[in-house]
């Protein structure tokens, strides 16, 4: 016998998905080819591996670098422009976020009831400021190493030093900043939220127990 399904409701929007996933694409391909300038893939042999020779030409992975930022730039673009204009702020961090956040993670390490939430939990929306500073601080450099190799430009070397250094250290906040979001998902708590951002949607029961100041849409 067949199941009822059980039911949902739209927590992401098409538009949200295309966005997650596009900078999701950009930063894996950016990361990528980034490493692959250093170089480290012929030394450490992966370019040895199957289909991965052209990984130890700098100039494929300058180019992939490249189309990795364009992307990067134009979702993010999109993504800022879509925001203003359908003023949907809900992800932008509010007073009290921070202690906020470490209640309600506290209460899913210790079992305890989480204050009530809206759409976002509070420490979801310190992640966004979190990972959306450090795209902005990825993109303002990259331009400058952009520019520097332009024909005629010629900028300060301590501007090229610290550029390189911030650059650099945006790679690693980065890479933080998506450890500590797979991580999230080992809490049992946050697993239902997986599913939404390939389908959009959540199960309505979970919506309405753990974020109970939501009034969120059924989905279609």
């Amino acid at each position: 016998m067949r199941m009822a399904r059980r039911p949902q409701v739209r927590r992401h929007t098409l538009s949200d998905r295309v966005v997650h996933w596009g900078v999701a694409l950009s930063i894996f391909l950016l990361l990528f080819s980034g490493f692959g300038q250093m170089p480290m893939y012929k030394r450490y042999k992966v370019a040895d591996l199957p289909g991965l020779a052209w990984s130890a030409d700098y100039g494929a992975t300058l180019l992939l670098h490249y189309i990795g930022a364009a992307v990067l730039i134009g979702v993010a673009a999109y993504h800022v422009l879509f925001t203003l204009r359908t003023r949907r702020l809900g992800l932008l961090p509010r007073r009290g976020d921070l202690k906020e956040s470490v209640q309600i993670i506290a209460a899913m390490l210790t079992g305890k009831p989480e204050p009530p939430s809206g759409k976002f939990l509070a420490e979801q929306r310190l992640a966004y400021a979190y990972m959306a500073a450090t795209v902005l601080l990825l993109i303002l450099t990259g331009l400058v190493k952009v520019i520097k190799n332009l024909p005629g430009v010629s900028l300060p070397y301590a501007v090229l030093k610290w550029n390189t250094a911030l650059h650099n250290i945006g790679t690693g906040l980065i890479i933080l900043g998506i450890v500590a979001h797979l991580a999230a998902f080992l809490l049992r708590p946050n697993r239902p939220l997986v599913k939404s951002i390939f389908t959009g949607t959540v199960d309505a029961e979970y919506a309405r127990k753990r974020h109970p100041l939501w009034n969120p849409p059924p989905a279609e």
